[in-house]
């Protein structure tokens, strides 16, 4: 009896939240390299709709119906898959209580609850004004609301982007936004603009950007950084004003707000946060904090690693081959984690930038890094493109266990 018991206790129970680039990603992992090992996913959304390349959507470059997928995959390699909210975590316990009242007892588990908006950082911000004024950082309704707002605007009209303080999901995407944006705007209602609200006065990739914003979109695109007028710290929707530190005021036609953000709520429950966000231990993101939980994604500090859809993907093979060195015995390989963002720029011209990362003894440390050049060649940057789409493509399929 004690081998069978043994080997029951070893197989073990993982329990993971979110079902994005790092919660399905480790489902898949683990499920496709340990068998044995019991894997449920909680994900209340029966589709998921990436917000990577939802730009892309907003812009008018694809639709949105492209960035969908479903559980599909996962269920048929033996993911268990709850549509269902978790709404509590006891890590003493290790029970997962979930909206409806059931719970689930784990061996580990595995936190990749993404982002959450705090509204509270902008005065007269919320959920009800996000209806009016999106900030479209979580795809579907939102995203679909400032696409529609975009189609609906008057030609002359402004509109108004309003950048947070690092860090924040992926970076670079509120510029790729941006530009997209101009680029609807050059092609349908000429005699519009868009600006710019900074919090920062340098942001990634930014001579590149700067660089189509003066060569494509000369009379389109104004960005202010925040030394000049401090950040937006008021918004008034009925009148769909802004206000900035400095007191300026300013409204617009389309205002969209992208506001500080934190780790989900369900990670604070979890006991894993410090501050807004989630120390990780850099070998395994097993939690600084809570024995037994792992935390990826953009919940997770990583420091140097930013917040991205191809982070997430990285960290999840290395959550699932730890997890499965633990409860199997298995061996467990050094941690080599990597990022490349991808940026679209107009018609088959995308930029991008990347790096590759180890684990040292207090932080992910950047080992290579790369970035695009200023004055590229158009087939270079239509290689790019090609390769973001190659790139979708691949980390979908492995997110979702496709084919």
């Amino acid at each position: 009896m004690a081998p069978a018991l043994a080997k029951k206790k070893a197989r073990g129970h993982v329990v993971i939240i979110g079902g994005g680039a790092g919660g399905a990603s480790v489902a898949h992992h683990l499920k496709k390299n340990a068998k044995k090992i019991d894997v449920t996913l909680i994900e209340p959304n029966a589709t998921y709709t990436s917000c990577f390349f939802s730009n892309h959507f907003i812009g008018g470059f694809r639709s949105l119906n492209s960035l969908q997928h479903n559980y599909d995959g996962l269920k048929k390699i033996g993911v268990k898959v709850a549509h269902v909210l978790a709404s509590d975590i006891d890590s003493a316990k290790k029970i997962v209580t979930l909206q409806e009242g059931q719970t689930l007892s784990y061996d580990k588990l595995v936190l990749s609850p993404g982002i959450e908006i705090n509204y509270k950082a902008i005065e007269g911000y919320s959920e009800d004004v996000a209806k009016v004024m999106p900030h479209a950082w979580v795809t579907g309704a939102q995203a679909k609301n400032l696409r529609r707002q975009l189609l609906d605007m008057k030609d002359g009209g402004v509109v108004v982007i309003s950048v947070p303080g690092n860090p924040y999901r992926c970076p670079s995407a509120p510029y790729e936004r941006a530009t997209l944006i101009a680029h609807y705007l050059k092609h349908y209602k000429p005699a519009s603009k868009l600006i710019i609200l900074d919090s920062k006065s340098l942001f990634p990739q930014m001579e590149l950007f700067e660089e189509a914003w003066s060569s494509e979109y000369k009379d389109y695109v104004e960005w202010i950084p925040g030394d000049k007028h401090g950040g937006v710290v008021k918004v008034i929707a009925n009148e769909m004003g802004i206000v900035t530190r400095n007191g300026d005021k300013m409204k617009a036609d389309v205002v969209n707000i992208i506001p500080p953000q934190r780790a989900s709520s369900i990670a604070v429950r979890a006991g894993c946060t410090d501050g807004d966000w989630c120390p990780i231990t850099p070998d395994s993101f097993a939690s600084k904090l809570v024995e037994d939980i792992f935390v990826l994604g953009d919940a997770a500090t990583a420091r140097n690693m930013p917040k991205s859809a191809s982070s997430a993907n990285s960290q999840a093979q290395i959550v699932a081959n730890a997890i499965a060195a633990q409860l199997t015995g298995g061996k467990k390989f050094p941690p080599r984690y990597r990022n490349t963002c991808w940026s679209l720029l107009s018609t088959n011209n995308a930029i991008k930038s990347g790096a590759s990362y180890t684990a040292g003894k207090e932080m992910v440390e950047q080992r290579t890094s790369f970035i695009s050049e200023v004055k590229e060649d158009k087939g270079v940057r239509a290689e790019n493109f090609k390769e973001s789409l190659k790139w979708y493509d691949e980390i979908t399929g492995d997110m979702f266990a496709k084919g």
